[in-house]
């Protein structure tokens, strides 16, 4: 039962930032959708852009991807599936100096 219960945190703490880039995404769509569609209406003298809208779901999408991204990085840098590009950067060690 435990393993259940953590199994499901583990891909709850995947699809929250998942949901918050598709989130994100939408937002930005609906707001240069908004602004495209407002051009063709007569009745609208000077469309304006939704900037707070579209803010908001740029900050949205980036921070569920770098999540989603970096989750991804970590675990295959643990199983060394990366390339020498993306694997951790190794402190040399310092030289011993026997006595």
């Amino acid at each position: 039962m435990k393993l259940i219960i953590s199994r499901f945190i583990a891909i709850l703490i995947l699809v929250i930032p998942g949901l918050a880039a598709m989130t994100g995404f939408l937002f930005m769509k609906d707001a240069v959708f908004e602004y495209y569609s407002l051009h063709g209406d007569a009745s609208v003298a000077h469309p304006a852009f939704a900037w707070g809208h579209f803010v908001l779901g740029l900050l949205l999408f980036v921070a569920g991807m770098s999540f989603l991204g970096g989750w991804i990085l970590f675990r295959d840098r643990k199983r060394n599936y990366v390339g020498p590009r993306f694997k951790e950067k190794r402190k040399p060690k310092p030289p011993v100096q026997s006595s």
